[in-house]
């Protein structure tokens, strides 16, 4: 684990894996850090803005955690409607050996947790991903990917919030509102938040 100052009021966190960034999220938020602004997870790095001293406070906090232990998960659940008719349903089940039904089982069945948001406003990357639908991205890129398509990559799912390039395996998509700037909370889905979908027609 790195310590790096960002500006006067931030550290950076620098660590291994997504477990030490969830774990390293989970200790400092409960750690209640007086004037904390801000605490903005990514897939090896944790930010965290307070005020002054945050470098020494964020140290103290550390020295205590266990990043060895994945937290339980605290943040609210959240359940997706999805339709599960996406281009590249058919592509995902060949490249598992499973059918479509089971991939969708498969996608539907599992516990998500938010890990991270990023690339686009209210865009959530979400492990607990199944190992059979952990598959590489399109070699092609689309230039357009629609609102609400669901998505698998890597060790993550995710659903659009607003139509953007993307290299996504797209197995279906979903009404949600996952990013209206007129909410308190504009995200659907913040880090730390249980995620669960659920197969509508």
């Amino acid at each position: 684990m790195r310590l790096r100052r960002c500006g006067d009021d931030a550290v950076l966190v620098e660590v291994d894996s997504l477990g030490e960034v969830e774990a390293v999220r989970a200790a400092v938020a409960a750690a209640n850090l007086p004037n904390l602004v801000e605490l903005v997870p990514a897939a090896r790095t944790v930010l965290v803005a307070a005020g002054p001293g945050t470098v020494s406070e964020v140290r103290r906090v550390l020295a205590g955690a266990d990043l060895t232990h994945q937290p339980e998960a605290v943040g609210d659940e959240v359940v997706i409607g999805v339709r599960y008719d996406g281009p590249d349903l058919d592509l995902v089940a060949e490249t598992a050996g499973l059918t479509t039904a089971e991939v969708v089982d498969l996608h539907t069945g599992a516990d998500y947790r938010v890990a991270f948001c990023g690339f686009a406003p209210g865009f959530a990357y979400l492990t607990g991903l199944p190992e059979p639908l952990r598959q590489p991205r399109l070699d092609s890129p689309r230039t357009k990917v629609p609102a609400g398509s669901v998505g698998v990559a890597g060790e993550f799912t995710a659903a659009y919030p607003r139509a953007t390039p993307g290299g996504w395996r797209l197995i279906g998509r979903t009404d949600a509102p996952l990013f209206d700037p007129r909410r308190p909370t504009p995200a659907l889905l913040t880090p730390g938040d249980r995620v669960r979908f659920e197969a509508v027609r």
